[in-house]
């Protein structure tokens, strides 16, 4: 999410919001996880090195990615304003769990890149960094001095990747930008919700999950440029465009036929029967009939293979426009059954359905669990949590999760010991407060 409070205003990092765990003391390095994940040093992108400057959320899940993959990711936030996810949700004995998901296989530190000795580390940093990942409105990077032109400078080789809600030019650059807006501007909220009812926004951060998902594909992108040019570049990410991507063909529909897709609520204009359906025991399940095979499965599973010989049942555009009667025969035959009986006979007919889960049903599913989905983080805050594994699995280089989200500035001392700064230097940057 592109921070609408870092820009034109004081020279400062984005403010933050809610308790934090107390930090900025020198500690050990972070603990390994658990013997199946790799310890620090390994993975794929063991040898890569992140800044992740940005806050909420887009900008610090794209360093996740990386992280989870090898890669040593370095936090870098503001000594008294925190990345605002730390308090965001739910917390436990004062530290927030979003945190931890948010910020696992990152190291910690405390910058002020508004302050001389802040601007001087960040540029030390960037010499031995291969990615910088920042979401500031554009112009506040270059008003500190550590723009594009400064980054390459100090090193040639990096890649600036640039994360704001509309980009970094045109009529909107300037606007504070959130993954909110680019849901309602992207189409996403006009075509969800009910026919007749209100748009409807996603309850969780949408756009910026895509837009992190699209981030870290570009940075790697860059990156293998670079191996065949020896340069980096900037990665320009605007969170109103991937999720614009992932909405499919509406602009050609639209160019080509001048259609708008409406609000269908749980139905789809390409085929059916596709809905939730409740269950006798009260619980609901989806429905998907993508394939027409499948929807003639169905449709001989509750009882009713007539409607298969019925012209219009030939085609998905077809059923579409005959789901209220395809929706009426699937869900009586599902509401005389249990869902345990449904998901039985569906799957003896090879026909596709699910059920309508939340996450308790995600946490107990036996095919979540043979894939480790949700797996256990050793922490030392709160001891073992539960959270969602690395996005893939690699047969040769797999990721892992080596440790949960650290305290803010827990290893601002290492890294800086690291860069060659002497105890004196850093006792002096803290005391200026650019640490």
């Amino acid at each position: 999410m592109h921070d609408p409070d870092a820009d034109g205003g004081a020279p400062s990092r984005p403010a933050g919001a809610g308790p934090a765990p107390a930090g900025d003391t020198p500690s050990s390095r972070p603990p390994t996880g658990p013997s199946t994940t790799p310890p620090p040093g390994e993975g794929p992108l063991c040898g890569l090195r992140v800044l992740d400057l940005a806050t909420l959320f887009a900008g610090p899940l794209a360093a996740t990615m990386l992280g989870d993959f090898g890669a040593d990711v370095i936090k870098v936030e503001h000594p008294g304003r925190p990345d605002p996810s730390r308090g965001h949700g739910p917390s436990k004995d004062g530290v927030g769990l979003w945190w931890k998901l948010l910020g696992r296989n990152k190291r910690t530190i405390t910058l002020d890149l508004s302050t001389p000795g802040g601007r001087e580390t960040m540029l030390r940093l960037a010499a031995t960094a291969d990615v910088v990942i920042e979401n500031f409105r554009p112009g506040t990077l270059e008003r500190w001095r550590l723009g594009w032109e400064e980054l390459r400078q100090v090193n040639p080789r990096i890649v600036l990747a640039r994360v704001t809600g509309f980009g970094q030019f045109g009529p909107y650059c300037h606007r504070p930008g959130f993954g909110t807006l680019a849901e309602a501007m992207s189409g996403f909220a006009a075509i969800t919700g009910e026919p007749g009812g209100p748009p409807t926004l996603p309850p969780f951060g949408l756009a910026d999950s895509i837009a992190a998902l699209a981030t870290s594909y570009a940075v790697m992108t860059a990156l293998t440029a670079r191996a065949a040019t020896g340069r980096g570049q900037v990665v320009d990410m605007a969170i109103i465009e991937p999720i614009l991507t992932v909405l499919g063909p509406q602009p050609i529909w639209y160019d080509q036929l001048g259609y708008v897709q409406p609000r269908t609520g749980n139905r789809s204009g390409n085929n059916a029967p596709r809905n939730t359906y409740r269950a006798a025991d009260g619980t609901w399940l989806a429905v998907s009939t993508s394939a027409q095979s499948v929807a003639e499965r169905v449709m001989h599973l509750v009882g009713r293979p007539e409607l298969t010989r019925e012209p219009w049942f030939a085609t998905g555009s077809g059923r579409a426009d005959h789901a209220d009667e395809l929706d009426e025969a699937v869900g009586a035959w599902i509401g005389r059954h249990s869902r345990d009986e449904v998901l039985a006979a569906f799957d003896k007919a090879e026909a596709a359905v699910a059920a309508v889960y939340d996450v308790r049903d995600v946490m107990d599913d036996p095919q979540y669990r043979a894939l480790d989905s949700v797996t256990e983080v050793p922490d030392p805050d709160l001891g073992p949590l539960r959270m969602q594994n690395v996005l893939f699995r690699l047969s040769e280089t797999p990721g892992g999760i080596r440790w949960a989200g650290r305290p803010h500035g827990a290893d601002t001392d290492d890294v800086l010991t690291e860069l060659g700064l002497p105890p004196e230097r850093i006792a002096v940057l803290r005391r200026e407060g650019a640490l």
